[in-house]
């Protein structure tokens, strides 16, 4: 798959709420995900860290099940740690809290599993997101951006009623902001690696980039292509894309296409021709 690094396409508004749905993110992973620590040293984390984790997903993370059938498990991981039959586990025990399934997949869109996880999203979004909140303005991009995360969650929820493993990331909403750019910016001008031996830098039109994004997510979804596609909520970034695109579509008539770039420009050499 290619890395997208840039696009010629410049905005004419400071991307405001694209910034701070950056920060956000890292602000959620950085001090307030349980087990940051382990990552940033390449350690596993002892049990009792991961049991911490597991507590925590628990509460703040969206669960398919929780959202189709709108009831918590009777029991759930207390963060603590204990000794079985098995050996060393984390213990279960009743709910100390009261969960709302829809509030929690608000919560679930600021958290990740990881720092690939993470940068990964938030690099699609840095690149995506600018123009997007250029054309439907700040507030109703806010709005967008998480009518698509609600979709992306309880679309993969219904296509998974009964599945209990945690839902996090923001890629069912950031997949919304590809297909809205797919709609509104078909011909726009993206900067991508690709891995041949080396990466390569190319500049490709974003319909055959976020094309090719969503065609590999729609294959993977269907469990063809890819190993343990269980840990990936595939589904969940086919709903939110095709949801963006719906959404976006209204928009596309009024949308000014983007400069045609000359030669091989890059970075503020692009904005020359706006």
């Amino acid at each position: 798959m290619v890395i997208p690094v840039h696009d010629v396409n410049p905005a004419r508004r400071t991307p405001w709420v694209t910034y701070a749905l950056i920060a956000a993110n890292f602000v959620a992973f950085v001090f307030l995900t349980p087990g940051v620590a382990g990552s940033l040293t390449g350690s596993g984390g002892s049990l009792a860290e991961f049991c911490h984790l597991q507590a925590f997903l628990d509460q703040y993370a969206a669960v398919p099940r929780e959202l189709i059938h709108h009831r918590m498990p009777r029991l759930v991981p207390t963060g603590g740690t204990g000794v079985g039959p098995q050996g060393p586990g984390c213990l279960v025990g009743p709910p100390g809290y009261d969960k709302s399934p829809e509030l929690s997949v608000l919560t679930a869109m600021f958290l990740h599993g990881g720092w690939l996880h993470l940068l990964g999203n938030m690099l699609f979004l840095w690149i995506f997101g600018n123009n997007i909140e250029d054309r439907m303005g700040h507030l109703r991009y806010l709005l967008f951006y998480l009518v698509c995360g609600y979709a992306a969650a309880y679309g993969f929820a219904l296509t998974n009623p009964y599945a209990t493993t945690p839902l996090i990331g923001a890629s069912g909403a950031i997949a919304g902001v590809l297909g809205a750019y797919l709609v509104l910016y078909p011909k726009a001008r993206v900067w991508v690696l690709v891995p041949f031996l080396i990466f390569l830098p190319l500049r490709l039109p974003a319909w055959i980039v976020l094309g090719l994004w969503f065609l590999l997510q729609a294959l993977y979804s269907s469990g063809a292509g890819v190993t343990g596609a269980g840990t990936v909520a595939y589904a969940a970034h086919v709903v939110g894309f095709i949801v963006g695109m719906l959404i976006a579509w209204p928009l596309k008539p009024g949308t000014v296409p983007p400069p045609e770039p000359g030669g091989i420009l890059f970075g503020r050499q692009t904005r020359g021709n706006w």
